[in-house]
């Protein structure tokens, strides 16, 4: 077991609320649901934001974008909306506040082509009067923190995180998050971790620097990289809720493992698949369910190489087309017994 070094960091605060840690689970459509993110604060995140949410589909009340903004069994409450309509986007902030939102996030970074098609998400990084229109529409419907997620620029050429953060800091937003690529860089190569060093420097808002952070010793040299005040985890978390919260312990100079024991992924991945099947209803619950059974068993079997592919594609291949719940639940637990099974031999 490896010892941690503490990384001397502050309280992060949020306008007026005071975080327990500066790690962040990062909001993504489709993955940090409620129970992903019930999950994620057990086990120590210092907050979790909910998916995407479109601000146009949550006022004409789309039953999935009313689930996203759903907050049920988090103690703090966060919803990130998107869109383009200033008016619409404030409606929004508004609609998820009266319903026990106590932080609104921006969307200034999704890079998606479905998004971004429509002049929204990082699309916004182009159009920087808009970003400042929704910045004032949103900050003067709500009472509570409002704060946004960007990226380091559309593409190399145009480099706005600077000019999006002081627009932000002079709107009254409260916190900037920024992923350390463009637009046009999607997911691909390594995030630049010093890039965000220079949008820390230009604001006084706290800065949380995104990107690439899959162990816990990546919080303390992304923090060191960038000069952020805090670290926000997003593809490092899927299928290991845990993470964000060993993540803050690695900060505190806390030892410990980075993953649990087996047993304990195994009963963190059932009591999950119970909650979406609550959350989505049967039938969708199975489908909502495999990728993230997928992405737990691949960070239970550990490592690389082909015995690590091997295992992950049959047990994928078995449970990933079934729509019985109870044959998923015993194949996961079939799985599991499998992997502590070689991990004692």
């Amino acid at each position: 077991m490896q010892e941690t070094v503490p990384f001397s960091i502050p309280a992060l605060r949020v306008g007026a609320v005071a975080l327990p840690n500066a790690v962040i689970l990062a909001p993504m459509a489709g993955i940090t649901d409620a129970p992903v993110r019930r999950m994620a604060v057990r086990y120590g995140a210092g907050l979790v934001i909910s998916e995407m949410v479109a601000s146009e589909a949550l006022l004409e009340g789309h039953p999935e974008m009313t689930l996203r903004a759903q907050g049920e069994g988090v103690p703090f409450h966060a919803v990130q909306i998107a869109g383009n309509d200033p008016r619409l986007m404030g409606e929004a902030a508004r609609m998820a506040e009266a319903a026990g939102a106590g932080l609104i996030d921006i969307n200034m970074g999704c890079p998606a082509k479905r998004v971004t098609t429509g002049a929204a998400g990082a699309a916004l990084l182009r159009d920087l009067p808009l970003a400042w229109a929704i910045f004032e529409a949103v900050r003067a419907a709500v009472s509570v923190p409002v704060t946004v997620k960007t990226r380091l620029g559309w593409d190399e050429s145009q480099p706005t995180a600077v000019a999006l953060a002081r627009m932000a800091q002079e709107s009254g937003l409260a916190m900037v998050t920024v992923h350390g690529r463009t637009r046009c860089h999607f997911y691909t190569g390594r995030a630049d971790w010093p890039s965000i060093r220079t949008v820390k420097a230009a604001v006084a808002i706290p800065v949380v620097a995104n990107g690439d952070v899959v162990a816990a010793a990546d919080g303390a040299a992304i923090l060191a990289a960038s000069g952020a005040d805090g670290v926000m985890i997003g593809r490092g978390a899927q299928g290991r809720p845990w993470f964000p919260g060993r993540v803050a312990q690695a900060l505190a100079g806390q030892c410990g493992a980075e993953d649990p024991p087996l047993d304990e992924q195994r009963d963190v991945l059932l009591e999950l698949y119970d909650g979406w099947l609550s959350l989505y209803g049967t039938a969708l619950g199975v489908r909502q369910a495999r990728k993230h059974v997928g992405w737990a068993l691949d960070a239970a079997a550990g490592g690389e190489g082909e015995a690590h592919g091997a295992f992950v594609a049959r047990w994928r291949k078995r449970l990933l087309v079934l729509d019985d719940p109870g044959g998923v639940r015993a194949g996961i637990c079939a799985a599991y017994d499998e992997l502590m099974w070689r991990a004692a031999a």
